[in-house]
């Protein structure tokens, strides 16, 4: 016997405004047939590609410490450090730089999001590929 995830939950203050700007992110849709609009406590949005999908969830609480679990994402169509430079663009704030850390073309680096949810861009599979 096993279990399969169902879907990533994000608790954070905003549902709303915060699945927009991850939607815009990842190229991520509303669900069809469930759209999300202003004031709802829950928004779930979906990869249009694999079909994985993301709920945010309104909570009272506000964020104190460092993510137990985040998101590491890997570029589709461009280089790790142009990701890196979209997302910036985009709102989210870097807080560590590990690109070359552990040799040249290694490495990652740790963003959080409007809300101060940690994620990582990791290199292209193109990138590493050529590595």
């Amino acid at each position: 016997m096993s279990c399969l995830v169902s879907h990533t939950s994000v608790d954070c203050r905003n549902a709303y405004d915060l699945s927009q700007w991850w939607k815009a992110l990842l190229g991520y849709t509303d669900i069809e047939g469930d759209p999300n609009a202003p004031g709802h406590q829950e928004c779930m949005i979906q990869d249009p590609r694999t079909g994985h999908t993301i709920l945010f969830i309104e909570v009272p609480e506000a964020k104190e410490v460092k993510n137990r679990l985040h998101f590491d994402l890997r570029p589709r169509d461009v280089s790790r450090d142009e990701e890196v430079e979209r997302v910036k663009a985009s709102g989210a704030t870097l807080i560590a730089d590990l690109r070359g850390e552990y040799g040249p073309g290694s490495g990652w680096v740790v963003l959080v999001d409007p809300e101060g949810n940690e994620f990582c861009i990791l290199r292209s599979a193109r990138e590493v590929a050529e590595s």
